[in-house]
């Protein structure tokens, strides 16, 4: 997740992006079957954005990752089941894509 160069540093001089690979890379240190993300790519830049996604796929590959977003693109590349927000769940409809797959 290039974390190695911030081994050293403390926190407090860290991006928000930085801060939120620092978020991830923790939450997976357990290895959970099922990791919560809320909006875990608000306030990042491409780079690091597509990072966070790559990532959020590996969990998925091996266990679940449910997450919150803002980002329709963000929901679009990651989900292969959708919700909606205002609490009404989209009876479990499978996202286009996860059909292809």
């Amino acid at each position: 997740m290039g974390l190695t160069d911030a081994a050293e540093r403390r926190t407090k001089t860290d991006s928000g992006g930085m801060k939120r690979r620092l978020e991830l890379a923790s939450a997976l240190v357990l290895s959970p079957d099922v990791l919560f993300l809320d909006e875990p790519t608000t306030g990042l830049d491409p780079a690091a954005r597509l990072t966070i996604w790559d990532q959020v796929r590996r969990i998925d590959a091996g266990g679940a990752a449910v997450l919150t977003t803002q980002y329709l693109e963000e929901a679009d590349n990651l989900c292969d089941r959708l919700g909606d927000h205002r609490g009404r769940p989209d009876r479990g409809r499978r996202h286009p894509r996860a059909a292809q797959g």
